[in-house]
C-alpha cells in the first residue's frame, strides 16, 4: 500500500506552540459519544441511514435544533425555517451560489474570518471592509460605507458578519448596535449573513441575542454548526432563514442531485443530541476553553513586553493581540520561527490595510501549560523583533 500524506487537514510540527489553528484538541473530541450515536442511528434507522437524505436535511436533528432554539434563545423557529447545511463555509458557498451573482457587493468586516473571505471571492463578490471596534462592528462607518455605495448605484447584497465571539477579536457586537443593524438592513434592504459558530463556546454570562432573533423574516440567515460545539470533522451545520429561503436551498440543482449533505452524519449527531450527550460534552468544553482562555490571559500578562494591549473574551477561541506602536506582526512571524511558535498575523485577516499590528491566538488546541510556554515563546519573539 502507497504511502498516505495525513488524514487531516491540521498538520502540527514536532515542538512547537501553534496558536495558528482555530482548531479542537483531539483530546476534547467526543469518540465515545459518536461511536454510541452510530448505534443507536443504525439501531434505528438501518439502511435508511445510508441513504441519500431529503433536501431539506435530516429531519429529525432539525426538529432537535427547532427545540433548542426555542427552548434557549425564547425564539419559535418553524420547522420549515431551518434547513440543513455541511457546516458555515458550505453554507456561505450555498448562500452565495443562489443569492448572489459576480460583482454584487459584500460588506465584511475588518477584520473578519479570514478563510471566509476567500469562500466570498471565489464566487468574484465586490467586497467592501467596515472596521470593527471594541463593541463590535462600526455602524458609523456602515452608514457612510452604504451611502456612498447607493451613491455609486451598487448596493449592498450582503454583509457578512460574526457578531458574538466574534473571529478574530473575541468581541460581541453591543445590543444597541445588533438593533440599529437589523434597522439598516431593512431600510436598505441588503441581507445579512450571521455566522453564529461559536454560541455554544461561552465562558462568562450568556451568549447575547442573534440577529435572526431579532429581525424580520428574510432579513437575516443565522449559521450555525456543530464544528466548534462537537467536531469539525462531521461536516455539519444548520440555517436558521424564512421558509421561502429555506426553499431556495433545498430546491438547488445540488441537493436535487446528491440530498442532504452530511445526511448521515447528521442523523448520528441527532441520535447523540437526544441522548443528552451534547449538552454534557459542551459543558466539559466549556469548562475545558475557560481554563484554557484563563491560562492563555494570564500568560500573556506575564511575557509580553510592555506596549502590548488585549482583552479577555466571554467566548469563542481567540484571544486579539495588539503589539507595541510600530512593529509589525509579519516581521514578529518572521522571528517566531526560531522560538517556534506560530500565530495568523492580523493583516491577513483584514481586507483594507488593517491589523498589520496585530495578531491572532488560538487557544482551543494547546493544554494550560502548553500555553503558557507558548506565551512565553511569543514575548521573546515579539522582543527579537522590536
Amino acid at each position: 500500500m502507497p504511502r498516505l500524506p495525513p488524514p487531516t487537514q491540521m498538520v502540527l510540527r514536532d515542538g512547537y506552540s501553534e496558536f495558528h489553528y482555530g482548531q479542537p484538541d483531539p483530546d476534547l473530541l467526543p469518540v465515545e459519544e459518536m461511536r454510541r450515536a452510530a448505534g443507536t442511528a443504525l439501531d434505528t434507522f438501518g439502511p435508511d441511514l445510508l441513504a441519500y437524505g431529503a433536501p431539506e436535511g435530516a429531519w429529525p436533528l432539525l426538529a432537535w435544533i427547532q427545540e433548542r432554539v426555542r427552548d434557549r434563545e425564547g425564539v419559535a423557529v418553524a420547522l420549515h425555517e431551518c434547513i440543513g447545511t455541511a457546516g458555515n463555509s458550505d453554507a456561505i458557498d450555498q448562500f452565495c451560489t443562489l443569492f448572489t451573482r459576480p460583482g454584487d457587493v459584500a460588506i465584511v468586516e475588518s477584520p473578519t474570518y479570514h478563510l471566509g473571505l476567500r469562500i466570498l471571492r471565489d464566487h468574484h463578490l465586490d467586497l467592501r471592509a467596515v472596521p470593527v471596534d471594541a463593541d463590535g462592528l462600526r455602524l458609523d462607518v456602515l452608514d457612510a460605507t452604504l451611502a456612498r455605495l447607493n451613491r455609486e448605484g451598487k448596493p449592498a447584497r450582503v454583509l457578512y458578519t460574526i457578531p458574538t465571539f466574534h473571529n478574530p477579536t473575541g468581541v460581541n457586537l453591543a445590543m444597541g448596535r445588533r438593533h440599529e443593524l437589523v434597522d439598516m438592513a431593512v431600510r436598505h434592504g441588503f441581507l445579512i449573513l450571521e455566522d453564529d459558530v461559536y454560541r455554544e463556546l461561552v465562558y462568562d454570562g450568556a451568549s447575547p441575542a442573534s440577529l435572526f432573533s431579532l429581525a424580520p423574516r428574510g432579513t437575516v440567515l443565522r449559521m450555525g454548526s456543530f464544528a466548534k460545539s462537537l467536531a469539525p470533522g462531521l461536516r455539519l451545520g444548520w440555517l436558521d432563514c424564512s421558509a421561502d429561503q429555506a426553499r431556495r436551498f433545498a430546491d438547488g440543482g445540488l441537493r436535487d442531485s446528491g440530498g442532504a449533505p452530511s445526511f448521515t452524519a447528521a442523523m448520528m449527531v441527532a441520535a447523540l443530541c437526544r441522548s443528552g450527550d451534547f449538552d454534557a460534552h459542551v459543558s466539559r468544553l466549556r469548562a475545558a476553553y475557560r481554563e484554557r482562555r484563563d491560562a492563555l490571559a494570564t500568560a500573556l500578562a506575564r511575557h509580553l513586553p510592555d506596549g502590548c494591549t488585549f482583552s479577555t473574551p466571554g467566548g469563542g477561541y481567540f484571544i486579539w493581540v495588539t503589539l507595541p506602536a510600530g512593529l509589525d506582526a509579519e516581521a514578529v512571524l518572521r522571528a517566531a520561527d526560531a522560538h517556534r511558535v506560530a500565530f495568523v498575523p492580523g493583516g491577513r485577516v483584514c481586507l483594507d490595510g488593517r491589523g498589520r499590528d496585530c495578531l491572532r491566538l488560538a487557544f482551543s488546541l494547546m493544554k494550560p501549560a502548553q500555553l503558557e510556554e507558548g506565551a512565553r515563546r511569543l514575548g521573546a519573539a515579539i522582543a527579537a523583533a522590536a
